[in-house]
């Protein structure tokens, strides 16, 4: 699923001028100014699964952001599902093509995607990393030094997890739904979790992957009541997940004694947070995310240098908060 937007608000002369001076390291030069369309960079921002409602809310806030700038225009791609790697190397290597002067991605894997990255860094293209921080060794082994815009995910699990720790109790027994193996997101969500469960006295018996999909945590969550019929507990790690997690409690007829603690904060799971299926979640902002990503991008476009974390809110919501 591809998007292209144009934008058509008066040419940034003063940024145009600022990538003429700077060039592009190790490009040929023509890359990012050659890109521009009229004098505006084209930034690529390069997403996880379009079938999942979190990254369609950072897509069409990255939309409104780059409206609202007016100074650049934006090309934003995404994925079938959350395990196609090749599809994200596929809209790195068309950046690459493209010679856009900026990528912003939110990659599906924080080790695999670091070699097309480092392609598109030395095509000239200045690189933002959202929301799944890249592997550090992984980019130190390549050189490379991109900027991490992103929430802290061990914090916001922990705080969710605590939520249900509260609402089942002590000496409960919990099982984890865990993301994609080699997601840094995935891996700081489950020990924050681990440490929500620890804080909270919940003893957590299982913990396995259903990569961030719906229909996978719906087996998963049968196998797992399945095996372990007194669990009263769910910590998952995306709301896609627990959408899944939720409809096999009710196929198992536990609606009511298994609660589910959540991360995202997407649309379809306000329902369950009403009804108390699910009791919390964390909204991680994803529209304004994507947009901090793209002026981060613009201004190393314009010369400066981003690096490091510069980290992004989150939120626990639960049932009060939706009224």
């Amino acid at each position: 699923m591809k998007l292209k937007l144009a934008l058509t608000a008066a040419t940034a002369l003063a940024l145009s001028a600022a990538l003429s001076a700077c060039g592009q390291e190790g490009g040929s030069g023509s890359t990012g100014a050659a890109a521009s369309a009229g004098g505006k960079p084209t930034i690529c921002l390069v997403m996880k699964s379009l079938g999942n409602d979190y990254f369609q809310t950072m897509e069409k806030g990255a939309e409104a952001h780059a409206r609202e700038r007016g100074d650049l225009t934006l090309e934003a791609s995404g994925i079938q599902n959350e395990t196609d790697i090749d599809g994200q190397v596929a809209d790195i290597n068309k950046c690459i093509t493209d010679k856009v002067a900026g990528l912003v991605i939110a990659p599906a894997d924080s080790r695999a995607l670091v070699a097309p990255l480092a392609r598109a860094a030395k095509a000239g293209i200045k690189l933002v990393n959202i929301d799944v921080q890249l592997d550090p060794a992984a980019l130190k082994s390549a050189g490379l030094d991109i900027p991490f815009v992103g929430p802290d995910n061990t914090l916001g699990a922990q705080e969710s997890g605590a939520v249900l720790a509260k609402a089942i109790g002590r000496g409960s027994k919990v099982v984890i739904l865990e993301g994609i193996s080699g997601a840094a997101n995935a891996e700081q969500r489950t020990a924050g979790f681990v440490a929500a469960a620890k804080a909270g006295g919940l003893d957590v018996i299982a913990s396995q992957s259903a990569n961030w999909e719906t229909d996978q945590a719906y087996t998963v969550t049968t196998n797992l009541i399945t095996a372990h019929p007194d669990i009263t507990g769910i910590l998952s790690s995306n709301d896609d997940m627990s959408l899944g997690a939720v409809k096999a409690i009710a196929a198992a007829k536990k609606t009511g004694q298994i609660k589910v603690a959540s991360f995202d904060n997407i649309d379809a799971l306000h329902p369950y947070l009403l009804n108390g299926a699910v009791v919390s979640t964390v909204d991680q902002f994803a529209a304004k995310q994507a947009g901090d990503g793209i002026d981060v991008a613009m201004k190393e476009i314009a010369g400066q240098t981003e690096t490091g974390w510069i980290k992004t809110d989150i939120k626990v919501v639960t049932k009060s908060d939706l009224g």
